[in-house]
């Protein structure tokens, strides 16, 4: 990188990063993770008593990557009568030989894509080949981004969608419509009737999607749980299913799987990171009546890789500015 301080506005991060890049970036510091060769350090986050708002920090070390920063930030449940994303981030990038600080890069679209490429990897790896219904819970701003890239890991012929503001759904259906796929606002038990593939990404406290809801063979990725109490399906859905992760510790602390490891239903052991999987260590989906859940907790490695990512292409094509230190 630049030998001065590299700075990424949200707008570079947009030109820059797509979909591919996102996803070969998530793609490989899952398998990292899984080899330790990259690790997580404890996340922050916190209710600061102000906005109703969210903030922490995640932070990480990509030895394979060469990879070490930080994202701070976190969610204002307010921002969107304001006109802005109620995910507001910055990851700092810092040289790992030297610690110097190399690069400031706006988070909140890397966030929304990275997201994305996290359950459309567990897609790739983990979705039975012959999913045609794609159902989509939540209809927030990330779900677009969830849309887009689940499209391209199947052949799907039709979308589905809920959302608890069915006011929403219109941004789902015109995504669907720019994709070609056929669209329909259904109720919860229609959806996991006739959904091959699952996202959910909201930010509910309670169960969303009931066990006796869900076909056998459906792939599920819980994108929306990050903290502490949330929960988007019930515990004794992700008790039944075969659980696979980005990173295990969160899963049982702060992910969907939190409520079913608090039970007792699930343990530590039965939850397989899905790096095992992108490495070959793990076989992955074993039937084609199994249903699977991908818990995506969202970890700051993931920023990371985006990031590092964003900042040499930036750079690369001249779109960074650059401040002397």
């Amino acid at each position: 990188m630049s030998d001065g301080l590299l700075i990424v506005s949200e707008e570079v991060c947009a030109k820059v990063v797509d979909r591919a890049s996102a996803f070969t970036a998530v793609e490989n510091v899952f398998g990292a993770m899984a080899r330790n060769d990259a690790y997580n350090f404890p996340v922050i986050r916190e209710a600061i008593g102000y906005a109703d708002a969210l903030y922490g920090f995640k932070s990480g070390f990509d030895r394979a990557g060469k990879s070490l920063g930080v994202k701070s930030g976190g969610y204002w449940p307010g921002n969107m009568d304001k006109g802005l994303t109620n995910h507001q981030s910055t990851v700092f990038l810092f040289d790992p030989d030297t610690g110097q600080l190399q690069a400031l890069v706006g988070g909140n679209y890397l966030t929304a894509v990275r997201t994305a490429a996290s359950s459309s990897v567990s897609i790739a790896h983990l979705a039975r080949k012959d999913s045609k219904v794609l159902g989509m819970v939540g209809a927030g701003h990330q779900s677009t981004f969830q849309l887009r890239a689940a499209a391209e890991q199947r052949d799907f012929e039709k979308v589905i969608a809920w959302n608890p503001h069915p006011e929403m759904l219109p941004r789902l259906g015109a995504v669907a419509a720019e994709l070609g796929l056929p669209f329909e606002a259904v109720e919860r038990e229609q959806l996991g009737a006739e959904a091959d593939v699952i996202i959910t990404i909201t930010s509910a406290f309670e169960p969303l999607l009931k066990k006796e809801w869900i076909k056998p063979g459906t792939h599920i990725a819980c994108m929306g749980t990050d903290t502490k109490g949330k929960q988007e399906v019930a515990a004794d859905l992700v008790s039944s299913a075969s659980v696979f992760t980005d990173e295990v510790a969160q899963s049982i602390s702060i992910g969907e799987a939190q409520h079913a490891f608090a039970s007792g239903a699930v343990t530590e052991a039965s939850i397989t990171p899905i790096g095992k999987v992108i490495n070959g260590d793990h076989p992955g989906r074993a039937s084609d009546q199994e249903i699977t859940l991908f818990d995506g907790t969202g970890v700051g490695l993931q920023d990371l890789a985006v990031a590092k990512v964003a900042a040499q292409l930036a750079q690369e094509q001249g779109l960074a500015s650059v401040v002397t230190l």
